[in-house]
């Protein structure tokens, strides 16, 4: 899912072809809530879904996994991009951040915290690049 197409077809879609796995991606052009609520909307789409990688709007992220969870399937995998934050989410509330990092960190910490205490999911938090937390659905 993206709001380029083009992204996906410079970028992604070499690399999927690549690897073989074209026939497993379903892309969906536009805005991202929109495209999951259409998606959630139809229950023949819940818990279809091997893994979703989510690196979108970071104010938004609790939103998609409200609706992500519905369509990965038990076993499945969701994964969440820069959930480090440029350190952030770990930094003292004063330290000194770059105002793009301050204002994405309280969204980025909501998600962390949404996703800790969710019974759903078991959690893995990697410090690869800026932060990678793998959820893989149990229940």
């Amino acid at each position: 899912m993206d709001i380029n197409k083009e992204n996906y077809e410079e970028i992604g879609l070499p690399i999927i072809q690549k690897a073989g796995v074209a026939h497993k991606i379903d892309f969906r052009e536009g805005p991202a809530l929109p495209v999951l609520d259409l998606l959630v909307e139809d229950k023949n789409n819940h818990g279809t879904y091997d893994f979703i990688f989510v690196d979108a709007d970071k104010d938004n992220y609790i939103n998609y996994h409200k609706r992500i969870i519905e369509l990965v399937k038990v076993g499945g995998v969701i994964g969440y991009d820069n959930t480090l934050w440029n350190g952030s989410v770990v930094a003292p509330p004063d330290a000194p951040l770059r105002k793009y990092v301050r204002y994405y960190r309280d969204f980025v910490l909501e998600l962390n915290k949404a996703l800790a205490a969710d019974p759903r999911i078991e959690i893995c938090m990697l410090p690869v690049g800026d932060g990678i937390t793998l959820c893989r659905r149990i229940s």
